[in-house]
C-alpha cells in the first residue's frame, strides 16, 4: 500500500507542483519510505511509498522505457508474475508488482483492470494521448477519490485519502469499487461483473466444504508475497482465527519446503532460509500475531488460545479507555468518517498498529469481509427469508469500501502499515456469494450458528489424519463485533463520555447542514461535531455512509453486536 495523488489537465501542472507535493504530504503516512513525483503536459502524479514488493526498485511513479507512459499505484498485485509472463515483449524497468499495468493497459486499454487479481488504486497517464485512466479494485479495498473544481471544470483530481482534496474540490466523491475511469469519455464504468454483483439473483448452488477451505487456504497464501516481515491481525474471533491459522501453517509448511539458503540476488526476490531456519520470505522464523483489548478483554483471552494452538509468536497490548477517549480526533481525521460503527471499531485498531509499526512490521493479514458475504453479524439471524439474507449480504459486500474495508484500509495505514483481506480475494468472493443462501441461514433449533458453513468447513473432527485448525471452543465461538470484542466497556465508556459532552440541548438542535443526516444519538452527534471541526466542507461529508442494522427485521439501532436478539449476553436479559 502506499498513498497516491494526480491532478489532470491542470491549468498550469508545472505552477501546480509546489501545491500538490503539499497535499501529497497530508497522506505521506500512507508512504513513509519515499516519495516522487512526475509532471507530464498538463498533469502531475505524485506517490508516497510504502516499500513490500521489489524493495531497491520499485519507486514510483513508474515511468515506461519510451516515458509516454506513467503510473502511480497504491496497492498489491498478486498475479505481477504470471501478468509479465503475459506481456514479454514489455521492457521492463523494475521488480514492481505494479508495473504490468502499463503493458496490460497497452495490450487491453480500460479492460486492464479486469486481469488484475489483487488490491489497487491507480492512475495512469497516456502523454501521447494526454489521457488519463484511473481504477479501483474489485470491492474497495483500497481507498481512492476523486474530485473537481467547478471553476476549472476540465481539472480532475484523484488521491488516496479525502483530506488531499478538500481544500481544492467542491465535488468529491469516493471512486466507486470495480470501476474504472477514462478521461477520454470523461466516464466512470463497471469493470467488475460477477454473476453475484446482482442484489435480486438468489443463487441456488449447493456449499461445498472442501471448496471453501482450499478457497481461503490459496487466497492467504497468495497474500504472503512480501519481502518485509508480516504478522496477523488476531482477536479471537473465527474470521483472524482462521486467517491465522492458515497463515502459520502456509509459513511453516513453506520452511519445510525450502531447503536452499539462496537470495537471488539478480531477482531481488528472498526466497529460501538461512543456517537458523528463518524464513525469508516471512521475515521471522515463526509467524507473528498481534492483539489488543482493554484488559481482560473478551478478544484477548480467545486470542491467547488461538495463538498457543498455532505456534505463533504473540503480542498482546491493552489500552485505557483514557488513551482510546483521547485517540478519538487523530481517529477520525485518518479515517474521514463519522460513523459510530467505524469509529468504535477503528480505535482499537488504530492504536494496535502504531505498536505493530514500532516493532518492525509492515504488513498484516486481517479477517475483514467474511461477515458480510456469510452473513455472520448476528442481526441476519432476524432476515425473515433466505432471499432477503442473501440481498443484505450482496449490499454489505458492496459497501465495504464505505465500511470495514475503509476502515482495516485506513486505521493501519496511518501508520504506514499495511492490511490484506483473504476473505475479498476474487476467487473465494465468486465461490462463496454463490452459495444457496439458505445454507446460510442461521438457525438456533438446528445448530446452525453464524457462519456456520464457514467454521464446518474447519471443521476437522472427522478427519482423523488432519490437524485441527483450531480449538473447538474458538471454532465454535459465537461472533463478536470487534468495538464489543476489545472489552464492553469500551463502547460503555464511549457512550457514556458522549452523554457528558453533549447536552440535551446541544442535541435537540441539529445543524442545518446536516439536511436530513441527523444524528439519533448522543454519540453519532459527538462524532459528527468532531468530523465537521476537521473537515468543514460540506462535500466532504457526501463521501460517508452510516452503518446500521436492519430496521424492517426488528433490528436494534444499535450497531453493537449485543444488542442482537440472540446474543449469548444480549443486553435486554441484564
Amino acid at each position: 500500500m502506499c498513498g497516491i495523488f494526480a491532478a489532470y489537465k491542470h491549468e498550469n501542472a508545472e505552477a501546480f507542483k509546489p501545491r500538490a507535493l503539499q497535499l501529497s504530504k497530508r497522506i505521506r503516512h500512507r508512504g513513509p519510505d519515499w516519495s516522487g513525483n512526475v509532471v507530464k503536459n498538463s498533469t502531475i502524479l505524485v506517490h508516497e511509498r510504502l516499500a513490500i514488493v521489489g524493495l531497491d526498485s520499485g519507486a514510483q511513479p513508474i515511468t515506461s522505457p519510451c516515458g509516454d507512459y506513467v503510473l502511480c499505484v497504491n496497492g498489491e498485485i498478486y498475479n505481477h508474475i504470471q501478468l509479465r509472463e503475459s506481456c514479454p515483449d514489455y521492457k521492463y524497468k523494475t521488480l514492481s508488482d505494479c508495473e504490468p499495468i502499463i503493458p496490460l493497459y497497452l495490450k487491453h486499454d480500460i479492460d486492464a483492470p479486469k486481469y488484475l487479481d489483487g488490491m489497487f488504486a491507480w492512475c495512469l497517464y497516456d502523454a501521447k494521448k494526454d489521457r488519463i485512466i484511473a481504477a479501483r479494485d474489485p470491492i474497495g479495498i483500497t481507498t481512492l477519490y476523486m474530485g473537481r473544481n467547478s471553476k476549472s471544470p476540465k481539472t480532475v483530481f484523484f488521491a488516496s485519502e479525502l483530506k488531499c482534496l478538500t481544500d481544492d474540490c467542491d465535488s468529491i466523491m469516493a471512486f466507486p469499487p470495480g470501476h474504472v475511469y477514462d478521461s477520454e469519455t470523461d466516464q466512470i464504468t463497471r469493470y467488475f461483473s460477477p454473476d453475484w454483483i446482482d442484489e435480486q439473483r438468489i443463487p441456488t448452488e449447493p456449499v461445498s466444504y472442501k471448496a471453501i477451505r482450499e478457497s481461503l487456504e490459496k487466497a492467504v497464501r497468495k497474500r504472503l508475497m512480501a519481502e518485509v516481515p508480516y504478522g496477523v491481525l488476531l482477536s479471537g474471533g473465527l474470521d483472524s482465527s482462521l486467517i491465522a491459522s492458515i497463515a502459520a501453517r502456509e509459513t511453516e509448511k513453506a520452511m519445510k519446503e525450502m531447503d536452499t539458503t539462496a537470495y537471488d540476488s539478480e531477482d531481488k526476490h528472498l526466497t529460501g532460509i538461512d543456517d537458523q531456519g528463518n524464513l525469508h520470505t516471512a521475515g521471522w522464523s515463526r509467524l507473528h500475531s498481534f492483539a489488543i483489548g482493554l484488559p481482560n478483554a473478551p478478544d484477548l483471552l480467545a486470542a491467547r488460545k488461538v495463538a498457543k494452538f498455532i505456534g505463533s509468536i504473540h503480542h498482546e497490548h491493552t489500552f485505557t479507555l483514557q488513551e482510546g477517549l483521547d485517540a478519538l480526533d487523530d481517529v477520525i481525521y485518518h479515517l474521514e468518517t463519522y460513523d459510530v460503527t467505524t469509529i468504535r471499531a477503528s480505535t482499537p485498531m488504530f492504536l494496535l498498529s502504531r505498536k505493530i509499526k514500532a516493532q518492525g512490521v509492515k504488513m498484516v493479514l486481517s479477517g475483514e469481509g467474511s461477515d458480510e458475504i456469510f452473513g455472520g453479524y448476528l442481526y441476519f439471524a432476524q432476515a425473515p427469508s433466505a432471499a432477503e439474507f442473501h440481498t443484505e449480504s450482496v449490499k454489505r459486500v458492496k459497501n465495504l469500501h464505505l465500511a470495514d474495508c475503509l476502515r482495516a484500509n485506513k486505521s493501519t495505514m496511518s501508520w504506514g502499515l499495511e492490511a490484506r483481506v483473504p476473505f475479498l480475494d476474487r476467487e473465494f468472493l465468486q465461490l462463496c456469494m454463490n452459495i444457496d443462501p439458505a445454507e446460510k441461514m442461521i438457525n438456533a433449533s438446528e445448530g446452525r450458528i453464524e457462519k456456520y458453513i464457514l467454521r464446518k468447513a474447519f471443521d476437522t473432527s472427522d478427519e482423523p489424519d488432519e490437524k485441527p485448525y483450531l480449538p473447538e471452543e474458538i471454532l465454535w465461538r459465537q461472533k463478536e463485533q470487534f468495538s464489543d470484542g476489545v472489552g464492553y466497556s469500551w463502547i460503555d465508556g464511549l457512550k457514556d463520555t458522549a452523554e457528558r459532552v453533549i447536552s440535551d440541548e446541544l442535541f435537540s438542535t441539529p445543524k442545518e447542514h446536516w439536511g436530513a443526516d441527523i444524528p439519533t444519538t448522543k454519540e453519532a452527534y459527538w462524532y459528527r461535531l468532531k468530523f465537521d471541526a476537521l473537515f468543514p466542507q460540506k462535500t466532504a461529508a457526501e463521501t460517508v455512509m452510516r452503518w446500521i442494522p436492519k430496521a424492517d427485521w426488528g433490528c436494534a439501532e444499535d450497531p453493537s453486536g449485543r444488542y442482537a436478539k440472540i446474543h449469548e449476553q444480549h443486553i435486554g436479559d441484564k
